[in-house]
């Protein structure tokens, strides 16, 4: 390239011309890239219509834009975006606002025409927001109207353009602003009607949300808790509504009115209620020493799905009142009972579904305490999950190494059964742990009759027998 650029010296000026007009006529982003600069130096000034006319072109891709051309394409857009991002640094801020509003415009229509699975429109979107940002902070625009056009875009938007608007141009909006967007925000909240415990909202993760937030935004601006907990409560159909409000008291240090609502919560929702709500309610009376009341929550939430995780939550209530021992006892055989209810189910049921009511939580429970011996009595008594047994099973293969055996070798037949290279591959580790184990239970000629019994029953399978050659059993200690 020395050489090329030595030779491009050499040439005159119209040659040069000529070079690089032939290459735009073929290149269509150098040919906007060089469009948009002619736009700033033409006779008649800073020609506008060409930036957009380059903005529409980049945006424009007339079909679907599959996953393989998303990356080009973005790259395209981003060429356009250049060409305004030089034109604010060039001191044409107020000229930059409505080029980057007009891309903005642009690009959100075009999202539902893009594969983004690598989320570039995104970035190109969050970029346009920047860029106009700054411009607006340069060319001062009227705070009024720019407050106006934030929040009607911010409402409507489905792209989260501008989303949290006050907070991101309060420096450019200042007081007047804030104001006509405050105004604009109250008559647009005055139409969303309250929500009660059940109750939904068509729009509810659309434009309500998008004006709740809004108004989430200006109340913390005001720093007016009760103003932010009036917006909170316009919506209370879900239990997780009141344990926002709850923690809203919380971390201004009301706690009794943080505990109010929890209550409140739980009373509306009584029954599988929302499991941060009674952690929180329940860690609340731990905290006023109300230990007690604080044991019935966390057993109600145990009691909804009694597994390992909610076990652990328990014993963390249960280990703040030094009760531990009596609260596992009554948790393990509440365990036990649900899966003996679960047993006589699937006995009434035509259906029945593979590990429906075996003793997989108890293992998992046992396997947490650290008692290998009583998790593999239960999966022994009514079995576990494929990914339990192999734990067991290299728990035991040291000091029990024939129950280890026993496992592995039950676990080759089901593997195989996927039929794809995984599996396969899968498998031939089982079969080392097996051949790993008859070596020392002195059983050394039994593994080599086992793995013809194995290559007999799946020769049709060319990608496992592949791999059981190249596994070379032989040289393995």
């Amino acid at each position: 390239m020395n050489d090329v650029r030595a030779y491009l010296a050499g040439l005159d000026g119209e040659a040069l011309v000529d070079l690089v007009m032939t290459q735009a006529m073929n290149d269509d982003r150098l040919r906007q890239q060089l469009l948009m600069k002619a736009a700033r130096k033409g006779p008649g000034g800073l020609d506008l219509a060409t930036y957009r006319r380059a903005i529409d072109r980049a945006v424009d891709a007339g079909d679907f834009v599959e996953y393989g051309e998303a990356r080009g394409y973005a790259r395209g857009i981003d060429d356009a975006i250049d060409g305004i991002e030089e034109l604010l640094g060039e001191g044409h801020a107020a000229e930059a606002i409505g080029l980057t509003e007009h891309a903005l415009s642009a690009v959100e229509r075009s999202m539902e025409s893009v594969d983004d699975s690598d989320g570039a429109m995104g970035g190109i979107l969050q970029r346009l927001q920047e860029i106009h940002h700054s411009a607006c902070a340069k060319a001062a625009p009227d705070p009024e109207e720019l407050a106006t056009r934030l929040f009607e875009w911010e409402l409507r938007t489905d792209w989260d353009t501008f989303f949290g608007a006050a907070d991101t141009y309060a420096d450019v909006l200042g007081e007047k602003g804030l104001a006509i967007y405050r105004q604009l925000a109250e008559a647009e909240w005055a139409r969303v009607p309250a929500l009660k415990a059940g109750e939904d909202d068509p729009s509810k993760y659309g434009s309500r949300f998008r004006i709740t937030h809004i108004m989430e935004a200006l109340a913390c601006q005001s720093g007016d808790v009760e103003a932010l907990v009036a917006v909170k409560e316009r919506d209370l159909s879900s239990a997780y509504a009141y344990l926002e409000i709850a923690e809203v008291y919380l971390k201004a240090g009301q706690h009794d009115r943080a505990l109010s609502w929890g209550e409140r919560g739980l009373e509306a929702f009584p029954a599988r209620t929302d499991s941060r709500l009674r952690e929180f309610v329940a860690t609340e009376y731990h905290r006023r020493r109300r230990h007690d009341e604080a044991m019935v929550i966390a057993w109600a939430e145990f009691a909804d799905s009694p597994d390992l995780e909610r076990l652990q939550r328990l014993k963390a209530h249960a280990d703040r009142t030094g009760q531990w021992p009596v609260w596992r006892d009554k948790g393990l055989a509440y365990v036990r009972e649900q899966v003996e209810r679960v047993k006589r189910e699937a006995q009434r049921s035509r259906w029945r579904w593979p590990g429906h009511g075996d003793h997989s939580e108890l293992v998992r429970i046992f396997l947490w305490e650290k008692d290998v011996d009583a998790a593999w009595s239960e999966a022994k008594a009514g079995g576990c999950s494929s990914a339990l047994w192999r734990e067991l099973a290299a728990r035991r293969e040291k000091a029990f190494p024939a129950d280890a055996l026993a496992v592995y070798q039950q676990q080759i037949e089901p593997v195989l059964a996927a039929k794809n290279n995984d599996a396969y591959a899968d498998a031939v580790g089982l079969l080392r742990k097996v051949r790993g184990l008859m070596v020392r239970l002195g059983r050394r000629p039994e593994f080599d009759q086992y793995l013809g019994a194995v290559r007999a029953a799946h020769k049709p399978k060319r990608n496992f027998m592949k791999l059981l050659d190249r596994a070379r059993w032989e040289d393995l200690a």
